[in-house]
């Protein structure tokens, strides 16, 4: 069931580039969380009439209202009226929505994140309970989100730069292959980022035969599969919308070539 809600800002935080905010849901979580990896519509101001799709971080039932966290880029007007909001203020939100990544809480799973793709697979590493391996990919130091949150909730983390200011100089699908290289009794890898990253993501976890499920970005309309914008191509010919039938997709099913 899809839930609409008046959501109360109760956290804000700058991280390099990001803005993280906490927001108190109602019933949203208990009503339509599914796995981790699914995303909320918010409006953002009354002059836009398209809402802005912004992937959940983190969400919890709670008393008396259902928290969720989102961490995000000001990158046109929308999400720039959305991230001058403050504590206090309140969203008109949508969700949750979509479908979030195929994955069980004994399970072991090799996060994989780029960016601001980074941030959904933390409800992933909460979901296994310490057990998965994050591969964090971020353009330099400065730039770097939740890595301590990470840290906390991940058996291990690696991260990659593109600068070498932090970690690995290089890609995150290096780490990938020097990881499975090393471990391949994964259940799983879970990638959420650009959608090149994704792509090399995807080949290298083909090449050692471990399942991999990508979280695809598509510009989006109603957000319910109701406009048909967001289509994304898949390998046997046919179209899948990110909002509806995504935004998780097994890596396998999708032309990366379209």
């Amino acid at each position: 069931m899809k839930v609409e809600h008046s959501c109360k800002i109760v956290e804000k935080d700058r991280m390099g580039d990001a803005v993280y905010m906490v927001l108190e849901a109602g019933h949203m979580v208990r009503a339509s969380f599914r796995t981790p990896g699914q995303f909320v519509h918010i409006k953002c101001g009354d002059g836009l009439l398209l809402r802005r799709p912004i992937s959940v971080c983190t969400c919890q039932e709670d008393e008396p209202d259902d928290l969720l966290a989102i961490a995000f880029e000001a990158r046109g007007e929308g999400t720039g009226w959305l991230a001058r909001r403050e504590v206090g203020e309140t969203l008109d939100v949508l969700g949750l929505l979509g479908n979030g990544f195929s994955m069980t809480r004994e399970g072991r799973y090799l996060l994989v994140g780029g960016g601001i793709g980074v941030p959904p697979l933390r409800g992933c590493a909460q979901y296994t309970g310490g057990r998965s391996t994050a591969v964090l990919g971020f353009r330099s130091e400065d730039k770097v989100i939740l890595r301590n949150c990470f840290e906390d909730e991940c058996a291990k983390v690696l991260i990659a730069t593109d600068d070498g200011s932090l970690g690995y100089h290089g890609f995150v699908d290096d780490l990938v292959r020097r990881e499975l290289e090393e471990d391949r009794n994964y259940d799983g890898v879970l990638a959420c980022g650009p959608k090149p990253m994704l792509k090399s993501v995807a080949d290298v976890a083909a090449a050692f035969g471990v399942p991999c499920q990508v979280s695809m970005e598509e510009r989006m309309g109603c957000g319910v599969g109701a406009c048909l914008v967001c289509a994304c191509d898949m390998k046997d010919g046919s179209r899948k919308h990110v909002c509806k039938d995504g935004p998780v997709f097994d890596a396998r099913e999708v032309d990366w070539d379209a």
